[in-house]
């Protein structure tokens, strides 16, 4: 029989496991909702593709330039007093882009909220794995279930705002106050950094192992296969709602609807895939989806109609769950105790996968959104081929 002491450690633990990952659904909330509102944030400021690209891959450079010293730091400093900093910032950036009245006005907003996503965010998923070493990839997908609740309420979060008559803008007001109820949820816990020692030498020395971790064979290879899986993620669903009106002939409604569907049925994925990891190796589960993705996406392009591109669109949702969670899983295993250095490693490579939609958005200004479509398939390409092998008797990690 369990000592009222192990009870209530139990519930302290649950209860900062319940509040990292609602700031992870918070986060997905606000981009699923944003993305699906992407028509009317065009229609409303008078967007042009290269705005929007701009929109989505200057934050990143940005962030990719910040969030390095952020993960550096939280190994070596106040880790909680960052993600608390992190979360204010993330509430005030709510509100600049609820407020924002032009183009420059909500770039500044997205620029401010990239890093505070990062403090606020990625710092809480290090802490998660910190938790347990030897569940990554299992916290991991519990984690990527919660981001796709969030990613899948939004698009209806939104459409309920429209159909009463609100504007795009009313949503992230009310995602403003939810990151500060958060804060005050997370406050409450103790976070520990797992080399406290809060010197110039301690953070140099975090730079020194960053750059030594990117000149390692494996930390590339998942650093790498992160950056082209993102093309079938979030790069995708960063033009879905643009291709179904644009490409597609359908309404904003029904590319809202679109939208909801894939991030619905990639629910389904997420919650599946946390069962199928007890069964199966992560990798070797990667390498059949992608399999099944490549010749999926290939007909979502070809196929001709809404509603058979939105029904190949869900099952696209429905086999690409796991990408995000078992690679990055991987990266935390290969960098052991350096949680903070590994987001840090992270976004510094991914400074170059930051112009990615810059590159779509200016492909799709300058020839066709379909033919920016095309040059997605490089995601499930590069898994296929940069995946290690699985031995036939290896067992589940």
């Amino acid at each position: 029989m369990r000592s009222p002491f192990v009870w209530r450690k139990l519930r302290a633990g649950a209860g900062f496991t319940l509040a990292l990952l609602s700031i992870e659904f918070l986060d997905e909330l606000v981009f699923g909702a944003r993305e699906a509102a992407w028509p009317l944030i065009r229609s409303d400021l008078g967007l042009s593709y290269v705005q929007v690209g701009i929109l989505l891959s200057v934050p990143n450079v940005v962030s990719s330039v910040v969030e390095p010293i952020l993960g550096i730091l939280a190994d070596v400093w106040r880790r909680r007093a960052l993600i608390l900093a992190g979360g204010l910032c993330f509430a005030l950036a709510l509100l600049l882009t609820a407020s924002s009245m032009d183009f420059w006005l909500l770039l500044a907003s997205f620029i401010l909220f990239y890093p505070a996503s990062g403090a606020f965010v990625s710092l809480s998923q290090a802490a998660l794995m910190d938790m347990d070493a030897s569940r990554h990839e299992h916290n991991m997908a519990r984690w990527t279930l919660a981001g796709s609740l969030g990613v899948a309420a939004g698009p209806l979060l939104l459409s309920a705002a429209t159909l009463v008559g609100w504007s795009w803008r009313t949503p992230f007001l009310a995602f403003a106050g939810l990151a500060l109820l958060l804060v005050a949820a997370v406050g409450r816990f103790p976070i520990p950094t797992p080399r406290p020692a809060a010197t110039w030498t301690a953070f140099k020395n975090g730079l020194r192992a960053a750059l030594a971790a990117l000149r390692r064979g494996i930390v590339l290879r998942w650093l790498a296969l992160l950056t082209f899986s993102d093309l079938m993620l979030d790069v995708l669903l960063g033009f879905l709602a643009l291709y179904f009106v644009d490409a597609v002939g359908a309404t904003p409604a029904q590319a809202g609807l679109a939208v909801g569907v894939w991030t619905a049925c990639g629910l389904v994925g997420d919650f599946l895939l946390i069962p199928l990891l007890e069964r199966v190796r992560g990798l070797r589960y990667l390498r059949l989806s992608a399999l099944v993705e490549l010749p999926l996406f290939a007909a979502f392009l070809l196929l001709p109609g809404l509603w058979p591109k939105v029904v190949l669109l869900g099952l696209l949702g429905l086999f690409n769950a796991g990408w995000y969670s078992i690679l990055q899983a991987q990266l935390y295993t290969a960098m052991p105790g350096q949680s903070g250095t590994t987001l840090a490693v992270s976004n510094i490579f991914g400074l170059a996968g930051a112009f990615l939609p810059l590159g779509l958005g200016w492909i799709a200004q300058s020839v066709s959104l379909s033919l920016a479509m095309w040059l997605l398939l490089l995601g499930p390409i590069a898994l296929l081929v940069g995946l290690p092998a699985c031995k036939r008797n290896e067992a589940p990690v």
